[in-house]
């Protein structure tokens, strides 16, 4: 049985890897006469550069060898823009794996190339592999269902969460809706359609329902408008004004504790269904006492690692806070900061409702009140 639950979510995890590869390549680009290659650099002209200091700020005349199919063999002079930002250039070295774009006239021929980024994607697919050979060594048939649902996750959120909301459709609502789906498939992937997983899906939604709420109101009493995530900016200016980046800055927050929501659920569910295995003739009363002490101690660790999980992302500008010395009042009223600290408590908030919630409805589920070993005395 075992054997075959593993085939089959091997199977599943392999489609879907299939489909969104093939889906990406047949993405449509913003112009047809441009094609995205993988070269080696040969030679480098760094005659038009100047330097100053650690950024550089002019053009690389590149030497490139093609090797990607159907253009390997091709070489030809690629130019790569210094704009002196150094979180955006890249300062190309001979033997650098890099990509391309060829730009072709009317005739096929090559017009001119630009270099894009350097060529980073088999090492992402090594670290990935290392990732899915410890996953599944440690955890077996665990392992790859919660595969499959990473896989999945990924295929929903760029394939449908993401059109939607460049379609302008509701971002709250299509939020709400896509994350219904996937702690769906999250939860009962790993915990199959069992009571310990309804427990589960149940916490989380009510969790997150209460968590949205709490979004929207406060949000709109910070006057957030949304354009501190980051390239806000930039979607809103490459033609996108119509697009709601307030409601889509409140789906990132709801996204963002969904995860933690799924896991201290799950933990819940789990630890109260052992309890129950162990000790079938416990009453409601003290399931519900366990799975709130249980509810306690995640929370306990829960809490701190969202804390560090955001704040991770804005170390750099603490940084900065202490190099220049800026006062406390300034810190916690700029726009990015309070977004943050919005974020951050939010997401906190939601993992504290979600905890009593998932052990109110663990008791009420596993306890059957006909039974006279269950009466609350």
């Amino acid at each position: 049985m075992k054997i075959r639950v593993s085939f089959i979510y091997t199977i599943l995890c392999l489609v879907i890897i299939l489909i969104f590869i093939k889906s990406i390549d047949n993405n449509k680009q913003y112009n047809k006469k441009i094609q995205e290659v993988k070269g080696i650099v040969m030679e480098i002209d760094d005659s038009n550069v100047v330097k100053a200091g650690l950024s550089s700020i002019g053009n690389q005349i590149l030497r490139v060898k093609i090797i990607t199919a159907n253009y390997d063999g091709i070489v030809t002079n690629v130019i790569n823009s210094l704009l002196g930002k150094l979180d955006f250039d890249n300062y190309y070295k001979v033997g650098d794996k890099l990509i391309v774009a060829l730009k072709y006239d009317d005739n096929n021929n090559i017009v001119s190339a630009k270099a894009v980024d350097l060529y980073r994607q088999n090492y992402i697919l090594y670290v990935f592999l290392i990732f899915v050979i410890l996953l599944v060594w440690y955890s077996r048939v665990i392992g790859l269902k919660a595969l499959f649902s990473f896989i999945a996750t990924v295929f929903i959120l760029w394939k449908i969460l993401i059109p939607l909301l460049i379609a302008n459709k509701n971002p709250l609502l299509v939020t709400t809706f896509i994350l219904i789906i996937l702690t769906a498939i999250i939860l009962f992937s790993v915990a199959g359609f069992t009571k310990k997983g309804l427990v589960a899906f149940l916490g989380t939604i009510f969790g997150l329902a209460i968590t949205l709420f709490l979004t929207v109101i406060i949000g709109n009493k910070l006057g957030l408008g949304g354009m501190t995530s980051p390239y806000a900016e930039t979607i809103v200016f490459s033609g996108y004004f119509n697009l709601d980046m307030k409601s889509i800055f409140y789906a990132t927050i709801i996204i963002g504790s969904s995860g933690a929501a799924m896991d201290i659920a799950m933990d819940i569910s789990s630890a109260c269904w052992e309890i129950k295995v162990k000790k079938p003739d416990i009453c409601r009363k003290e399931l519900l006492k366990s799975g709130f002490n249980v509810g306690r101690d995640v929370i306990g660790t829960m809490t701190t690692t969202l804390l560090l999980a955001y704040s991770g992302g804005y170390l750099t500008l603490f940084m900065l806070f202490q190099i220049r010395e800026s006062s406390f009042i300034r810190i916690i009223n700029m726009k990015i900061i309070s977004a943050e600290i919005m974020r951050t408590l939010i997401g906190s908030i939601g993992l504290v409702i979600v905890a009593p919630l998932t052990g109110i409805i663990a008791s009420w589920l596993f306890i059957n009140s006909n039974s006279k070993h269950n009466l609350i005395k």
